[in-house]
C-alpha cells in the first residue's frame, strides 16, 4: 500500500504514571522529529508496578487515564499514528485490562486491543509471573488500517502464539506488532528469534517496542526494541536496554513480494492429527 517511517520507542517505565507520561511524550516527539508516520511505545507504557494493591491504585478508567489523554493529544499535535503498546486500564466492570491503543493523526481513537495471552509462567532461578491474577484477558484480535498499511496487534507474550499473527496476516495485515516488557531471562533466550519467526512465517514486518533495564519495582526487562522486515532481516534495533528511539522505513511492497515468493498463507491446508500408539510388542520396552 505504501512506504512510511515507523518508530519504536524504548522505555524504562517506573511506578509513577505522571513521570512516565513525561518520558513518553519526550520520546514520541523525538520519534516524530525523525520523520516517523507511525510511532509505537512498549507494553505497560503508563506504569510497571509489581505490588498488586499499588498497581490497582495507579490505574484509571480510559476516560481519566493520563497516557490515553497524552497519546490522543500528541497524535493530533504531531499528525502521526501513535500506538500505545499497552497500558493498564480499569474496566467498567472493575477488572483491569492490559490494553493497546492506536490514535490517528487527527487525535481520534482508531483501535483498541486487549492482550489475549496471559503471562503465567515459572522460569529458572525462582522467577515466576501470574499475569492472570491481575489482568482480564482479551478475546478478540484486531487489524487496523493506517492508510499506508494494515496493522495487526499483539502484546508481549502474544508473540509466542503464532496463530494470532497468522489470523491477522490472513486478514490483510502487512505490519505485525508485539510491544513488550520481556523479562531479561526470556529476552536473552528468545526475543530475536520469536520476532524474526513471526515476520518470516507471515511475510510481514514486525515492529516491537520494548521496556528495558532495571525498573523501580525490581524487575529487569530486556530492551532490544526491533523492526524486522518480511524476509526476517533486522532493519533497526536498540542494541541495549536504555530508553531511546529506533526508526526504519516500511515498504509494504516487500510484504507482497515475500508472500509471492513463498505463498505459505495461501498454501496452508487443514489437517488432523493421528495419535499412534506403540506396537504391543514394544510397549514397556523403554521402561
Amino acid at each position: 500500500m505504501g512506504k512510511f517511517k515507523a518508530a519504536a520507542v524504548q522505555m524504562r517505565s517506573g511506578r509513577e504514571p505522571g513521570r512516565n507520561v513525561v518520558d513518553f511524550e519526550a520520546l514520541v516527539r523525538e520519534a516524530a522529529g525523525k520523520g516517523a508516520h507511525y510511532v509505537q511505545t512498549p507494553e505497560m507504557t503508563g506504569a510497571i508496578i509489581r505490588d498488586k494493591a499499588d498497581r490497582a491504585a495507579a490505574f484509571a478508567v480510559e476516560g481519566k487515564d493520563a497516557v490515553v489523554a497524552a497519546a490522543r493529544r500528541l497524535a493530533g499535535d504531531l499528525g502521526i499514528y501513535l500506538h500505545v503498546g499497552s497500558t493498564g486500564i480499569l474496566r467498567e466492570d472493575g477488572k483491569i485490562a492490559n490494553r493497546a491503543y492506536l490514535f490517528a493523526p487527527d487525535g481520534s481513537l482508531a483501535a483498541r486491543y486487549d492482550k489475549i495471552h496471559m503471562f503465567d509462567v515459572d522460569l529458572d532461578n525462582g522467577e515466576s509471573w501470574r499475569e492472570s491474577a491481575t489482568y482480564e484477558a482479551g478475546s478478540e484480535a484486531a487489524v487496523a488500517d493506517i492508510g499506508v498499511a494494515r496493522l495487526g496487534f499483539g502484546i508481549c507474550y502474544d508473540v509466542r502464539f503464532p496463530q494470532l499473527f497468522r489470523a491477522e496476516a490472513l486478514a490483510g495485515a502487512e505490519v505485525l506488532t508485539a510491544p513488550a516488557a520481556f523479562t531479561r531471562q526470556t529476552g536473552q533466550a528468545h526475543w530475536h528469534v520469536l520476532q524474526r519467526a513471526r515476520a518470516i512465517e507471515n511475510g510481514a514486518f514486525m515492529v516491537s517496542a520494548a521496556q528495558g533495564g532495571l525498573h523501580e519495582d525490581g524487575r529487569e526487562t530486556f530492551g532490544h526494541s526491533l523492526i524486522v522486515d518480511p524476509w526476517g532481516r533486522i532493519l533497526a534495533e536498540a542494541d541495549h536496554d536504555e530508553p531511546g528511539v529506533i526508526v526504519a522505513e516500511i515498504d509494504t511492497a516487500l510484504s507482497a513480494q515475500a508472500r509471492r515468493k513463498i505463498p505459505n498463507l495461501r498454501n496452508a491446508r487443514e489437517f488432523g492429527v493421528a495419535n499412534v500408539a506403540a506396537p504391543p510388542a514394544l510397549r514397556g520396552a523403554a521402561s
